[in-house]
């Protein structure tokens, strides 16, 4: 069983660039140091309106449930906080978590 840890980011087109270089150099490395991942994909969402904002998905994937609550219970609050920090009131997030069947 594989489980995907899926993060949705709604983030406001004078930003969205920034944003994305600052996920991948800064974001995502330090989400994968935790060790709770194998591997991630980042995907731009094509078939939106227009809102004034770009829409991405960052998809975790790991290898069971246990390494997906550890970092939500011990990185996320603070790795989201850098989100805040970087980017206030320029974004909208939730996450998500799924199973292969």
């Amino acid at each position: 069983m594989m489980i995907l840890y899926n993060l949705t980011i709604n983030i406001e087109n004078d930003v969205h660039e920034e944003w994305l270089a600052w996920a991948k150099e800064i974001h995502i490395p330090k989400a994968m140091k935790t060790s709770a991942f194998t591997e991630y994909r980042i995907f731009k969402l094509l078939n939106e309106e227009d809102n004034g904002g770009t829409t991405y998905c960052i998809q975790y994937f790991a290898n069971n449930m246990w390494d997906v609550e550890d970092y939500q219970e011990n990185y996320s609050p603070g790795l989201l906080q850098e989100f805040y920090d970087k980017f206030p009131d320029k974004f909208v997030i939730f996450s998500t978590v799924l199973e292969t069947v």
